[in-house]
């Protein structure tokens, strides 16, 4: 391994989104936040979205494009604490 591949690895474990980051989201999120909680790429996320293929809800306001965190936490099997 390169030293460059060896720095974008550990730049992607990075990025990773943990549990407690994940469990303060805000009822919606950005696409950069919903790609960084599913561990892919913005561009990847962008292209899903496009094709249809996200595989969660996605909320269309314009141009602007949103994600119910809700839908991120089902998926990634999180449960939030009780209140």
């Amino acid at each position: 391994m390169t030293t460059k591949n060896a720095s974008a690895a550990t730049d992607s474990r990075a990025s990773v989104m943990t549990l407690e980051e994940l469990l303060a989201l805000p009822p919606t999120v950005n696409v950069t936040t919903a790609a960084r909680a599913l561990g892919i790429g913005v561009h990847k996320a962008y292209s899903l979205i496009k094709t249809g293929s996200f595989p969660v809800q996605t909320l269309s306001l314009g141009s602007t494009v949103r994600i119910p965190t809700a839908a991120l936490w089902r998926l990634l099997g999180v449960t939030p604490p009780a209140q």
